[in-house]
């Protein structure tokens, strides 16, 4: 670069070194096998680097440029999908879900559960879904295998026949539409009454077959057409093309103090390169670059805007950095990520107030910061193991702001 301070950037150069430090330490380690790191402003990539053994079966090292299941970073492009079609006024942010999948239109609330023979009772909801909750994880639904609650587990499990085998609706290589599932969806209980507070839900996926109805197309092509190509967003997939295949990181467990490639008998791991290309989850779905959603970033650092064209409104734009949850929620949600609140910033390392941030079921993560305009994302591709590179990560790039 030359300089110490890029365009545009209060962030230093000389700081983001301490990256290297902190990625090769935990390699050295056995912490984490390797990531894929990308630091920039609103306007340009000023960091980039790739580190460590991505196959331990043939030594293959990570490069910038590698394919990895985003998983849950998924959910921001689906609500931005949501989002521009409320710019088009094909939706309203307050319709109740019923309006769109009328099976929803009498939904229950688990009430009882009987963990020894997996009976439960269920009481009608006086509330019905609206299209924010499904957004900011409000509706009461909840995540089959990786809900926080055992019975609503047990229920999507009892009910696998509806969605897919051992009800995983994430990661599917099946010969099933996620119409059929979300139809099916709707006679699992919810948590509790929407809008009585936050549950880690399968609320985005429900929005993502929205989109497919009000749209009319399916949702990978909606994508395609509305965000991946307006953004040369060209390495992001639900199912990689086979000229691509060979990019896409395998993912990584510890055996013995090894790294070994992971496997899951719930779903094929491998499904974004041996699924049906059929199955479009919102929620969970992508496959993509940290180039690629460096350039998703950058529209909400420049006001709605990418290269100077306008992708969303400022006014949308602005609306997305509002938390949409209550005070005594205690956290901040937003109409497509997290974000920092005033209290969040007595903990430091988070970025500025408004900061926004996610991250995904197989070890990646972003965040960005609309004040002090910086993005930063980690891509690792693990399971079943405990490291904190990635928050170790945040901190460095937030602690290299300087004015």
């Amino acid at each position: 670069m030359g300089c110490d301070t890029p365009k545009s950037s209060y962030l230093s150069l000389d700081r983001l070194k301490k990256i290297d430090e902190l990625i090769l330490e935990d390699i050295k380690e056995n912490k984490i096998p390797g990531a894929v790191v990308l630091v920039g402003n609103e306007h340009e990539i000023i960091f980039e680097k790739a580190y460590g053994i991505k196959n331990p079966k043939t030594n293959e090292k990570f490069h910038t440029d590698d394919i990895f299941r985003i998983a849950s970073m998924t959910k921001a492009i689906t609500s931005i999908g949501v989002l521009k079609l409320w710019e088009e006024g094909k939706i309203g942010l307050d319709d109740t879900i019923d309006k769109y999948i009328p099976k929803f239109k009498n939904i229950e609330i688990l009430e009882s559960w009987n963990s020894e023979d997996t009976s439960y009772t269920t009481k009608i909801s006086t509330k019905k879904i609206t299209i924010r909750q499904l957004l900011t994880h409000t509706s009461g639904m909840g995540y089959g295998f990786i809900d926080g609650s055992n019975s609503i587990k047990a229920i999507y499990h009892k009910r696998k026949q509806s969605f897919m085998k051992n009800g995983v609706l994430c990661f599917c290589d099946e010969d099933i539409t996620i119409g059929e599932t979300i139809e099916n969806l709707a006679d699992v209980p919810l948590h509790h009454e929407p809008g009585e507070r936050y549950t880690y839900s399968i609320g985005l996926d429900v929005l993502g077959y929205v989109i497919e109805i009000v749209s009319g197309k399916k949702l990978d092509e909606f994508f395609r057409d509305e965000i991946f190509t307006p953004l040369q967003m060209n390495d992001t997939y639900f199912y990689l093309p086979k000229e691509k295949e060979n990019r896409l990181v395998p993912v990584l467990s510890k055996k013995d103090g090894e790294w070994v490639i992971f496997e899951d008998d719930r779903f094929n791991v491998n499904y974004p390169i041996e699924g049906k290309r059929k199955f479009f989850s919102g929620g969970c779905g992508l496959s993509s670059t940290v180039q690629d959603y460096y350039k998703f970033l950058t529209v909400f650092l420049n006001d709605g805007k990418f290269k100077g064209k306008n992708f969303i409104s400022k006014q949308t734009n602005d609306l997305i950095f509002q938390n949409q949850l209550p005070k005594s929620f205690g956290l901040g949600i937003g109409l497509a990520f997290g974000i920092v609140l005033e209290k969040d910033l007595k903990n430091g390392g988070t970025g500025s107030k408004g900061t926004i941030s996610w991250g995904g079921y197989w070890n990646t993560s972003f965040f960005a910061d609309p004040k002090d305009k910086y993005i930063g994302l980690i891509y690792k591709q693990t399971q079943n193991i405990q490291d904190n590179s990635s928050d170790l990560f945040r901190r460095a790039v937030s602690t290299s702001v300087v004015k």
